[in-house]
């Protein structure tokens, strides 16, 4: 399968991940289209001028996945969905709760009933680690949402194949911590504020995270759930790859936070492959003869296999973090 001469609608994509979608798109293929889909005026302009119309094959579409006209008006003639937008502020989902649900779970349900109406071919979710075993509101609202698209296979009569993605902390995204300790730095200030000197996180850098969308929308069958290998890192580690001199002052776990995230829990380990250098969760609750074909010859993962940041087999050394923060 190949992405030249198709259309493909990015939801939330202004956002980081949208933007080097998009980037990578345009090198890589020679797409149809790219439809740009987000609520945020200021932010389509300010990407249009990397992207002008003029010059690439691109639009802008206003609209929010509250609102379910509004998508299926978008994915009129739309052959690929990369669904990127959701609320992710953890203390502030905790605080609106209704609102989280509204747009990361309504919203899912929204994707799915647009793209069966307007008979999009692919749908690929981006999800997260924290809806895992899930301890806040919005790792459990991205729980609910990969159920809704991965049941949405059952009852969109195959027509539509909806995927997920699931990985870990993105290197350099809105939000991330590495800002806050680069800024620290500028200041010279020499003690970062650590929440606990266990803290371990997975680690993918943007262009990872659109490798693996980009592979689940070229090999899914429907129902899958794709998992990268990706190297651990200690939350002291990356502070001293900014600031070697620096000293941590322990401020405490803040409330929804783990000391270790999960991307693959031991209960969805028997529905585990290793799949060309991922690892790849197939659905518990049903299973087309496409799947049974195509997934059979590839090895399961060890019974007891869990995939947890502070158990993984690959690490990130300081060095390797000072040089995926200056390429940042």
């Amino acid at each position: 399968m190949s992405l030249n001469n198709r259309v493909i609608l990015v939801t939330g994509g202004t956002g980081s991940f949208g933007n080097k979608f998009t980037e990578i798109i345009f090198k890589r293929y020679k797409p149809k289209k790219i439809i740009i889909f987000s609520r945020d005026e200021y932010k389509q302009h300010e990407m249009s001028k990397v992207f002008p119309c003029n010059k690439y094959p691109i639009r802008f579409f206003l609209g929010d996945i509250r609102d379910r006209y509004r998508l299926c008006r978008a994915f009129e003639g739309v052959d690929y969905v990369v669904h990127a937008a959701a609320l992710k502020q953890v203390p502030a989902l905790e605080y609106n709760p209704t609102e989280a649900v509204r747009t990361n779970v309504d919203g899912a349900d929204n994707i799915v009933d647009a793209s069966i109406d307007a008979g999009v071919k692919k749908v690929v979710a981006l999800s997260t680690d924290k809806a895992v075993n899930p301890i806040n509101l919005y790792g459990a609202t991205k729980l609910v949402a990969e159920k809704i698209f991965i049941a949405a296979n059952a009852y969109g009569g195959e027509a539509v194949k909806f995927s997920v993605v699931r990985y870990g902390n993105v290197v350099g995204s809105r939000g991330s911590v590495i800002p806050l300790f680069l800024d620290f730095k500028k200041q010279n200030i020499k003690e970062f504020p650590i929440t606990d000197e266990r803290m371990t996180r997975f680690w993918i850098t943007l262009e990872q995270g659109v490798d693996l969308v980009i592979k689940a929308l070229e090999s899914s069958e429907g129902g899958e759930i794709y998992v990268p290998k990706i190297p651990s890192m200690r939350m002291t580690d990356l502070a001293k790859a900014i600031e070697p001199d620096c000293k941590f002052k322990m401020i405490g776990i803040r409330p929804g936070e783990k000391i270790h995230e999960t991307l693959i829990s031991d209960a969805e380990t028997r529905k585990t492959k290793e799949f060309n250098g991922t690892y790849v969760i197939l659905p518990q609750f049903f299973e087309t003869k496409e799947f049974h074909k195509k997934y059979e010859k590839f090895p399961s993962v060890p019974e007891g296999f869990i995939y947890e940041s502070d158990k993984n087999d690959e690490w990130l050394t300081v060095k390797e973090l000072q040089k995926m923060i200056d390429r940042y």
